[in-house]
């Protein structure tokens, strides 16, 4: 019970730091990634040795399939990382909307999305990618950091600088996901527009998360 209210309580710290910072600073690049690293940096230290840190269902999806974890692990995992994510956004909702100047429509809550929804305008398939090759990314350096022993004692440093790395190429392009939990709940909130997208951060990061695992298990095998 312990690691699963750890995963809820990080997820909800994540998306409240991270797409936090990304409404507040109106989606400053460099402010917004910086937060999301800096919280997995913070978090690492504060609940890794309970629950692994994971607070993203696409890292956990590569553990299960690196048969580190049980299936109902997984479940409950993915479960707590869900409704943290939307104690997180709420929060960050509640706050928001307690300044006259904040309009959902206008300052957003941290989503992601593609086409008009992007600040450079990316289509789906090219969306579908970014987010793809992302979390490939992020995900294969979580399983090579925390499956060395030497690596192992600073995973948490190596795993938030790997965040803060592809949201440097990602948030002008699609906002960045790379985590299903942190991308659905924030949609849910502002509907519209983000809702309809919301789909693809929840796919193509489970997509990118299976390509990653399967590789690493390839190579290290």
């Amino acid at each position: 019970m312990k690691k699963y209210l750890c995963e809820l309580i990080g997820t909800a710290v994540l998306v409240l730091f991270g797409c936090g910072t990304a409404v507040v600073s109106g989606g400053n690049l460099v402010a917004t990634a910086l937060a999301f690293g800096l919280t997995i940096i913070i978090m690492a230290n504060a609940i890794g040795n309970i629950s692994g840190c994971h607070i993203n269902p696409a890292v956990s999806l590569a553990m299960f399939i690196n048969k580190k974890m049980s299936a109902k692990e997984f479940g409950f995992y993915v479960l707590s990382q869900v409704i943290g994510a939307f104690v997180g956004a709420g929060i960050l909702y509640f706050i928001m909307s307690s300044s006259d100047i904040y309009d959902i429509d206008k300052f957003g809550l941290g989503t992601n999305g593609f086409g008009e929804s992007s600040a450079w305008q990316i289509g789906l398939f090219a969306a579908f990618i970014v987010e793809v090759v992302l979390t490939f990314i992020f995900v294969y350096t979580i399983l090579d950091v925390t499956s060395d022993e030497k690596k192992a004692p600073h995973a948490g440093i190596y795993i938030g600088l790997a965040l803060i790395f592809v949201h440097l190429l990602g948030i002008n392009l699609t906002g960045t996901s790379v985590n299903p939990a942190r991308s659905l709940a924030p949609a849910i909130i502002a509907g519209e527009e983000a809702l309809e997208q919301v789909w693809l951060f929840i796919v193509a990061p489970f997509v990118g998360s299976a390509l990653s695992a399967l590789t690493f298990k390839f190579l290290k095998n």
